[in-house]
């Protein structure tokens, strides 16, 4: 097989970087080891930036997300017994909405096989080749049993944080940087109406909680835990109490019900140096993750894609190499903003299993900061909305 770009992975960030290149007449082909059945049922939760928001309607894939997806004007911040409300959209003009990952994949899957993508779902023995000659070669056996070898220009790693992409950079030439929060979140989902209009960030003494939303009639809410935790151990009423302590205050009460998922999430901050090795370009995942508090993983996946698709274009349309150069550059300034306004969220919130009663009423100090100053609560709306796209 022959193509300009081999894309590795079918998540938001192959599958929105497949649909740029088209609309700038660059032929690609996705080789994913999953099926698209699997992607699809694959439930995660979704906030979706401004501007990922706008990407998505401009180019045909975002209709779902407007009619499905809630629309979020701003965050409630709870820290001692009181709610305290960010208002995005009076700060800075913007906006984000809750629509689940999962659907964004549907979403994208659906365009780009209807626009006649070539995306090969259950490809095994995925292997990279080359990459830093003019010839890389993405290898692998077809779902069919065919083995199959890719040759392309570029090659763009969006296949994850346990992707083989990365490490096709070797060792000597890559620094992973890598932080392990001593903490987890607890997470839920419950069949039940909303218990806030917007989510619900908030602080304690016993631990961080959020309370979110995934549909008027399915609720996700997470609290801080311990990242060994064992979700089984925890009956209903253990979980609901404990949430309900969490949030307790000024009359906030939590709308209980049925509990038919849970899970542990581990947290971790990650980020990988350089991204991109000769023709192979990290994108997403593959590159760096983030904790979710600052809700950037899918929106930095898109952005990733945006310079990249530009640089791709350049390239091919006129044979400099200019932006390529420079793209792990480009996308690492953004990068390594949401590293910091994700760490920022997640130390403002969450208690340290070390932590002292200074370290409680600095975190104190810093949420009334934040919603007692225009400067501070602006800061945390232009980041959480999102910065302007490249």
């Amino acid at each position: 097989m022959r193509s300009q770009v081999g894309i590795v992975g079918a998540g938001p960030a192959g599958l929105m970087l497949s649909a740029l290149l088209a609309e700038a007449g660059i032929d690609s082909v996705i080789v994913e080891n999953r099926s698209r059945e699997e992607i699809e049922r694959t439930i995660r939760a979704g906030v979706l930036e401004q501007g990922t928001v706008d990407l998505l309607v401009r180019h045909g894939f975002g209709a779902r997300a407007l009619a499905e997806g809630a629309r979020h004007d701003g965050i409630e911040l709870r820290f001692g017994g009181r709610g305290h409300r960010i208002d995005f959209a009076g700060l800075v003009g913007r906006s984000v909405w809750l629509y689940p990952q999962h659907e964004v994949l549907k979403d994208l899957i659906a365009g780009r096989l209807a626009a006649g993508a070539d995306i090969r779902f259950g490809a095994s023995d995925v292997t990279l080749r080359d990459v830093t000659s003019d010839r890389p070669v993405i290898a692998f056996t077809d779902a069919d049993g065919t083995p199959t070898e890719l040759r392309c220009d570029v090659v763009a790693g969006c296949d994850g944080s346990a992707g083989i992409c990365r490490h096709a950079i070797p060792d000597a030439e890559r620094t992973d940087h890598f932080r392990a929060y001593p903490f987890g979140w607890f997470g839920i989902l419950v069949e039940a109406p909303r218990s806030a209009p917007e989510l619900v960030y908030t602080h304690s003494e016993r631990g961080f909680a959020l309370i979110s939303t995934r549909t008027p009639d399915v609720q996700r809410m997470y609290f801080q835990c311990d990242p060994e935790e064992d979700p089984d151990r925890w009956s209903d009423d253990r979980i609901w109490a404990e949430l309900q302590a969490r949030v307790a205050g000024d009359g906030f009460r939590l709308v209980e019900g049925p509990i038919f998922q849970r899970g542990v999430v581990p947290m971790r901050s990650y980020v990988c140096h350089p991204m991109h090795h000769g023709r192979l370009f990290l994108a997403g995942d593959a590159a760096h993750v983030v904790p979710p508090t600052g809700a950037k993983g899918l929106n930095l996946a898109v952005a990733d894609v945006v310079v990249l698709a530009r640089a791709l274009e350049a390239y091919f349309r006129s044979g400099s190499t200019d932006l390529l150069d420079g793209y792990g550059a480009t996308a690492a300034r953004r990068v390594w903003r949401a590293q910091h306004f994700s760490w920022w969220m997640t130390s403002m919130l969450h208690t340290s299993p070390d932590g002292s009663g200074y370290d409680l009423r600095r975190q104190l100090a810093e949420l009334d900061l934040v919603t007692s100053s225009t400067a501070g609560a602006t800061f945390l709306a232009e980041a959480y909305t999102g910065w302007p796209l490249a």
